[in-house]
């Protein structure tokens, strides 16, 4: 099981990934080079681990060659999202299979009006990916206007929220749209990373951070009525290599 991932920074004690996080939310925030791949890869392995499929949304629309080694292991499946019935079939044939899917998508796939649901976001709501698969959001490098319809997005991943089995980790750049708390409510586990605005989560201390180095933010599992308390810790993610 490789559920030990790295170290806390004040304590001997490793970090290590439980069965919840299975079905929580996990927000990676931290700008190009922090180690938010290297993460989400970790996290990945567990799900993997666990037996659970994933589903590996890349939103920079990357080629295969184009693809970060660690990730073509042997449970790497790539396919580009179009809108064509090929596509289509191939992606159901990979889900029937559970299948652990990378999967290259355009973001302007999805649609700029809240009132239409573009095929993308069907193609997402898939029963059987609700039922069965852990989804991976990775907005590399926030391209192709991504953030203009991420509004809308959000919606479709409030629906996604409600319905899905297992939960969802999202990967991106800093933005001012996460400084919103109500989308902060949406994630269970925080790991925040590297930012060059002093105001994203109003701590200065994260842009010194060196790669692979985390704010982890972990919102306790108490039982309660309200909204639980964050605990917060310093870490240190291991570097994942693919012959580890």
């Amino acid at each position: 099981m490789r559920d030990l991932i790295g170290t806390y920074e004040n304590s001997i004690d490793s970090l290590k990934l439980k069965p919840r996080m299975l079905t929580t939310n996990t927000l990676i925030l931290g700008e190009e080079g922090s180690g938010k791949t290297n993460l989400a890869c970790r996290i990945r392995n567990y799900v993997i681990d666990n037996d659970v499929p994933t589903l590996y949304l890349d939103f920079s629309n990357s080629n295969e060659d184009e693809i970060e080694l660690r990730y073509k292991d042997e449970h790497f499946n790539y396919i580009k999202y179009d809108e064509g019935e090929t596509f289509l079939k191939e992606f159901k044939t990979l889900i029937s299979k559970r299948k652990h899917i990378y999967m290259a998508v355009n973001p302007n796939f999805f649609s700029n009006k809240r009132d239409i649901k573009s095929k993308l976001t069907e193609a997402l709501q898939d029963k059987d990916l609700l039922d069965n698969y852990y989804y991976f959001f990775h907005d590399i490098a926030n391209l192709n206007g991504f953030y203009t319809k991420f509004e809308d997005f959000l919606l479709y991943m409030l629906s996604l929220f409600n319905l899905k089995k297992y939960g969802i980790t999202f990967l991106t750049q800093p933005h001012e749209i996460f400084e919103n708390a109500q989308l902060k409510l949406l994630f269970t586990f925080l790991f925040v990373g590297k930012c060059s605005n002093v105001d994203y989560f109003n701590t200065s201390v994260l842009k010194t951070l060196p790669k692979n180095k985390f704010l982890f933010q972990q919102r306790t599992a108490n039982r309660t009525l309200l909204f639980n308390d964050i605990k917060t810790n310093m870490v240190m993610i291991d570097e994942y290599m693919l012959d580890e």
